[in-house]
């Protein structure tokens, strides 16, 4: 498939452009320590100390951490659910996503049932080209495997897209089941695939919902009732027992539930190569944010849902010891105005999910690196480093090094930001944590040695970001 995607690397001809970055610590997943950086091209060309270069241009990051753009796999940008489309296109999502410090996301296209998986593959492609600000890549969800579309799932991979997502959940709608998950492993075993899951387990919450509505419970509290921890454990360890036999890696998205991590670790510990994702909110909120006044419990209607503090400190130790790689976003804005408020009588249709895109580097560094929770280099494993790896984009993104494209976070640690819906970038009218104040924010983003963030505030310009093609999947510890 051609997708029109810009050049690969560097600029689209002319002189050279010099840029150095001067006087930054520099962080990465592995090193800490002080250096200037040279970047010609678009990519890093130089790491050392560089007083004596000529640039055409000089980048003061004297007092900043200099750490590699942020990785986000996991968005849903101009998507369609439950009768409606998330709040942010390609344009504001990725406006967001930079502000926040993150250069590079993948997307989510949506195969229809009965129709090959390429088909989306292009739709989605219309949506993102000339529009987002940072770079882009795709994963493919399958919502329908018969053996005419195998081949396909070949031709994507070959193309760069070589993740595929299944669903556990959603009957009737993206649910598939097991057999179909297997069939879809066992191909990802001969063709290099990697795979996704949403590990949740449809056909029980189907009855629960049913019973949360037998007892008229039917607010957005029943998100969570009809969900209870169990239903997303029992899946999960079965998504890895799947790949077990199938005999390939296997990456559950969006991890909550205790339960769940303890099915990853021992997955772990009998030699699969199980990985898995949270996000900021399973980290940070609990669902008692269900209950708030005036349906206000909407806003944090997603699935799985919100949990107990318990699970928390199951995530935050997860992070800590390796059973959980990645902290992703899967940022799905819905605004509650005209959007939450379509499932105002009946919890089941509430449009489930939560934006994220801008404030996750925030939040990960004020709750898990000044809260001693995290280490520096844990930090940018989490956010940047092991997506790219698994994802198949290392070394080009998530690293600093000789030849990397010059994809850089220039971050404050000192900087306070007040979360607030009045200044935020995102489409979303309402900001999940609404007055808190994080201390360490970005200051300068840096795409391909382009200034696209400069004192916090969005400088680039629509389309500048590129498609990325993208390889096999490293493994990560």
């Amino acid at each position: 498939m051609d997708h029109g995607r810009s050049p690969d690397r560097g600029t689209r001809g002319g002189p050279t452009m010099r840029t150095v970055v001067r006087g930054g610590r520099i962080v990465t997943a592995s090193q800490d320590y002080h250096a200037d950086l040279l970047i010609e091209d678009g990519t890093i060309a130089t790491i050392g100390r560089l007083d004596d270069v000529v640039a055409d241009r000089v980048i003061d990051a004297t007092g900043r951490l200099v750490l590699p753009g942020a990785v986000d796999p996991h968005t849903h940008l101009d998507a369609p659910l439950k009768g409606t489309i998330t709040a942010d296109d390609f344009e504001s999502g990725t406006i967001a996503a930079a502000v926040g410090g993150t250069t590079t996301i993948i997307d989510f296209p949506l195969q229809q049932p009965g129709e090959d998986p390429r088909v989306s593959q292009e739709a989605w492609h219309d949506r993102a080209r000339g529009k987002a600000v940072v770079d882009w890549s795709f994963h493919q969800i399958i919502t329908d495997l018969p053996d005419e579309y195998l081949p396909a799932l070949d031709s994507l991979v070959a193309d760069g897209i070589p993740s595929f997502k299944l669903f556990m959940a959603y009957p009737g709608a993206r649910m598939v089941d097991d057999g179909t998950i297997l069939r879809a492993m066992r191909r990802a075993a001969e063709n290099g695939g990697f795979t996704m899951m949403h590990a949740e387990n449809g056909l029980a919450i189907q009855v629960l919902e049913q019973v949360a509505r037998a007892k008229g419970i039917l607010g957005p509290i029943a998100n969570a009732i009809s969900r209870p921890s169990p239903t997303e454990g029992e899946a999960t360890a079965r998504a890895y027992m799947l790949a077990e036999l199938a005999g390939v890696p296997v990456y559950v998205v969006h991890m909550v539930a205790a339960e769940a991590v303890a099915a990853v670790r021992a997955a772990r510990d009998r030699g699969v190569a199980a990985y898995a994702e949270t996000c900021p909110h399973y980290l940070l909120l609990t669902e008692e944010r269900l209950n708030e006044p005036d349906f206000g419990g909407a806003k944090y209607v997603m699935c799985p849902p919100l949990r107990s503090k318990e699970d928390q400190e199951a995530l935050w130790r997860g992070l800590q010891n390796g059973d959980l790689q990645v902290v992703s976003t899967d940022h799905t804005p819905f605004r509650f105005a005209d959007q939450k408020v379509m499932g105002k009588d009946d919890f089941a249709k509430i449009p489930n999910g939560v934006p994220g895109i801008e404030w996750r580097v925030g939040l990960l560094y004020h709750h898990g690196v000044r809260a001693g929770r995290l280490t520096l280099n844990r930090f940018v494993e989490l956010i940047s480093t092991n997506p790219a790896k698994l994802f198949g984009l290392y070394p080009r993104k998530g690293e600093i090094a000789i030849g990397s494209d010059a994809d850089l976070l220039l971050f404050d640690p000192d900087r306070e930001v007040l979360l607030t819906a009045e200044h935020q970038l995102t489409r979303c009218d309402y900001n999940p944590y609404e007055g808190w104040t994080i201390q360490g924010a970005t200051d300068t983003v840096l795409l391909r040695g382009e200034v696209i963030v400069e004192g916090g505030r969005f400088v680039g310009h629509t389309g500048q970001g590129m498609f990325l093609p993208r390889g096999a999947s490293m493994p990560v510890g």
